[in-house]
């Protein structure tokens, strides 16, 4: 008899996005993993938004989702649960990191990141998706260093409540 997979109760936290498209990209993918997802305000366009709701199609039902007033107030909330800081400036690689099971997932605003300071002062949660150095591009799209970054920890759990 095959055991049941415990649930995960991971979530992607988004601070200040801007591109409804990948918003709705990462809504998408915290639909079809369980995974929540928090938007920290302020926010570049309106959750109502066309684009936004276009690009999650029809999964924005299925969303986990919570909006939070400012970076602050979502570390009041949720500061005591582990978090990891996705960021170029990362001292780590995303696969070295060890997901616990209640884990949030934070990525910056697509033109800037996560504030500098706040990165300082959680260097030690600071991580990276390793990229080629001769590159010219600053990053990967947030929808897809999300992706990546969410099914690491997923694949570390061994895909709780997946098939």
């Amino acid at each position: 008899m095959e055991s049941e997979k415990k649930p995960h109760h991971l979530s992607i936290v988004l601070v200040e996005p801007e591109i409804p498209p990948n918003t709705g990209n990462i809504a998408r993918s915290c639909a079809i993993t369980g995974a929540k997802l928090h938007l920290v305000k302020p926010l570049g366009f309106s959750i109502d938004d066309t684009a936004l709701k276009r690009a999650g199609l029809d999964y924005w039902q299925y969303v986990d989702l919570e909006v939070h007033e400012s970076l602050e107030a979502f570390m009041d909330k949720y500061g005591n649960r582990p978090f990891y800081l996705a960021t170029t400036k990362g001292g780590k690689s995303y696969t070295e990191a060890v997901y616990e099971e209640n884990a949030m997932l934070l990525f910056g605003k697509e033109t800037a990141g996560l504030p500098r300071d706040f990165i300082e002062a959680h260097a030690d949660r600071a991580i990276r998706i390793p990229m080629s150095q001769n590159t010219k591009l600053r990053s990967l799209n947030l929808s897809n260093s999300a992706a990546i970054i969410l099914f690491e920890a997923l694949r570390q759990m061994d895909f709780p409540e997946m098939e």
